[in-house]
């Protein structure tokens, strides 16, 4: 071998030492997951507007999670209205950065949009990672105390007026689901802009009754009940509110096996609670962090004081495993099924 040939050879030789190196070196310092999020500004995109249960939700959450993430990063709070909720979903799946810097709070029945054949709703929900929820929600109907009606029974033989905010509206979607499992005689008015102002048409006589969430009611107007303003005449969801055990619980009322499957698949979105999500395609170690980092923050006793304080009632946190295997089991439905809670949920059949 010649002069140049040797030298080459040293050359090459040592250009190979210098990368295994830094390959070996940048392996043996990658970054745990504290070093990542020191220093970071982490996004907390809410899919509602400010002022609102789920923005009170969020702030509260950002205020006491910090101190359970690793490398203790700042959590901003993006309010990202829109598409009636579909809006922020949408971005975090599609646009939202996927290294960990951004998580997300959506209303409960979002995420069973893509199956209810919504094409505005460009998110896969079995590939969004779920980090959790502090709660279940507690489906119920209410009737205002001038309509006379007490009981389940008299709902049922009784035609009852609903003011919601639009045909597609969650309202109007539960509204439809006691009048197919129960045959009830709910008729919609349509027109209101939101739930305030449904209930403010209850108090003004416009409309007979509303079908509320537990927690929701309890914060907007948490003496109606004491003072008999309303009666709640129906609830139904993952278990029986503790706080209505002289409320018919409709598992137990619903005795047709369709007309079950058909409650527990359109009442997954109240086991979901307030479910928080990530993007697909963050790194697991970040994933299992932020997990980690939700559910020691639902069980954190300040994050209960000031769940107390926005009246946002009992907390029962899931995991984010627990709402990755609801929304998989709702998903794997049986088509007929699937069929009759799209009916139900866009109010037209096909």
């Amino acid at each position: 071998m010649g002069p140049i040939a040797k030298v080459a050879g040293r050359i090459s030789g040592g250009l190979i030492a210098c990368l295994s190196f830094y390959m070996l070196s940048g392996v043996s310092h990658a970054q745990s997951p504290e070093e990542f999020y020191h220093g970071k500004t982490v996004s907390l995109i809410v899919s509602s507007d400010v002022g609102g249960g789920y923005d009170a939700l969020s702030r509260i959450t950002a205020r006491n999670m910090i101190k359970h993430v690793p490398g203790q990063p700042n959590i901003v709070v993006r309010n990202m209205p829109g598409a009636g909720g579909i809006r922020a979903p949408n971005y975090v799946y599609s646009v939202a950065e996927k290294d960990g810097t951004v998580f997300s709070l959506m209303q409960n029945t979002i995420p069973l949009e893509p199956l209810a054949g919504n094409k505005a709703a460009t998110f896969d929900p079995l590939k969004l990672l779920w980090l959790g929820s502090p709660n279940v929600e507690m489906g119920l109907l209410m009737v205002w105390h001038t309509k006379g009606v007490r009981t389940l029974e008299q709902m049922l033989a009784t035609e009852l007026t609903v003011g919601v905010p639009a045909a597609a509206s969650t309202p109007a979607y539960n509204t439809r689901l006691l009048n197919q499992v129960l045959g009830a005689k709910l008729k919609l008015i349509p027109g209101y802009p939101g739930s305030n102002a449904s209930l403010l048409a209850m108090e003004k006589g416009e409309v007979d009754a509303y079908p509320h969430f537990y927690t929701s009611m309890m914060q907007s107007r948490p003496t109606w009940m004491r003072d008999k303003q309303i009666y709640v005449v129906a609830q139904w969801g993952p278990y029986k509110e503790k706080n209505l055990p002289d409320v018919p619980f409709l598992p137990d009322v619903v005795k047709d096996p369709e007309k079950l499957a058909l409650l527990n698949v359109a009442s997954a979105s109240f086991a979901l609670g307030r479910p928080f999500m990530m993007p697909p395609g963050v790194p697991p170690e970040r994933l299992a962090v932020m997990r980690k980092a939700l559910f020691a923050t639902f069980n954190d006793p300040a994050f209960a004081d000031d769940a107390q304080k926005i009246s946002f009632g009992d907390l029962a946190p899931q995991t984010g495993e627990q709402i990755e295997k609801i929304i998989r089991d709702v998903y794997a439905s049986p088509p007929h099924i699937v069929e009759q809670f799209r009916v139900i949920a866009t109010g037209e059949s096909k």
